[in-house]
């Protein structure tokens, strides 16, 4: 039996809760079980230097967790000085997975600059960031038509992660930080609405798996995230 009593096949409690805050083009606050982030996106005028003249948008993400997120306080990074080798690969992974959302030459030339903060962490914090990042990205480019930022509303394909592993010899779904921490086979996957893979990120963290396991994990992701999108599109 699973920490939290769940079956293998059983998604923590999603809620993703639209027009969380007041400013943002978009705003959701996402919560996986006891995993709780913050995700705004913001339309800026203009593209980064290198696509500046292609007549294309951008989506860019930065991550970050708040210093009483988890069970002990962390310094923030800008007090370090700099962003720690997790954060980077984090954010990247989310921006990279969002631009998959939109064709982005459909964007003129403007940035949705999408902020994911951490509130509370219990496992799964950058699947549940692209989760609900992609849902404020949804809104963000609804307030873009409203405002004639772009002539016309794109076409627009949802994208979802979620956590897989080994756990006790068996492949589970959204592993929460009790049994991540014990896992020996942790992976994070990426997927679209049509049931495309975007990424997959797997490590065997105690010994190896077998490509039976893999098969069965990836079953068990495009199960959970079949439901993650079928909760964004309802919320």
């Amino acid at each position: 039996m699973r920490p939290s009593q769940r079956e293998s096949n059983s998604l923590r409690p999603i809620n993703i809760t639209r027009n969380y805050t007041a400013h943002a083009e978009g705003s959701v606050l996402v919560e996986f079980g006891n995993t709780r982030i913050i995700c705004t996106a913001s339309v800026i005028d203009g593209v980064p230097r290198f696509i500046k003249g292609k007549n294309q948008g951008w989506i860019t993400a930065e991550y970050g967790m708040l210093p009483r997120a988890t069970h002990s306080r962390t310094e923030r990074e800008a007090y370090r000085g700099k962003q720690s080798g997790r954060t980077m690969e984090i954010q990247r992974l989310i921006g990279r997975s969002l631009r998959t959302c939109v064709d982005l030459k459909t964007l003129g030339e403007n940035t949705i600059a999408l902020d994911c903060d951490v509130i509370q962490a219990d496992g799964g914090t950058r699947t549940a960031a692209i989760t609900g990042a992609c849902v404020a990205i949804k809104d963000a480019i609804d307030w873009m038509v409203s405002h004639d930022k772009i002539r016309k509303k794109p076409a627009f394909n949802y994208v979802a992660a979620v956590s897989v592993g080994m756990y006790r010899d068996q492949p589970v779904l959204d592993l929460d930080y009790a049994e991540d921490v014990l896992a020996a086979t942790d992976m994070n996957v990426v997927m679209n609405e049509v049931g495309q893979f975007i990424e997959i990120q797997g490590t065997a963290e105690d010994g190896s798996f077998s490509r039976a396991q893999l098969d069965a994990m990836l079953a068990l992701a495009e199960l959970g995230i079949k439901r993650l999108i079928e909760i964004q599109k309802s919320s």
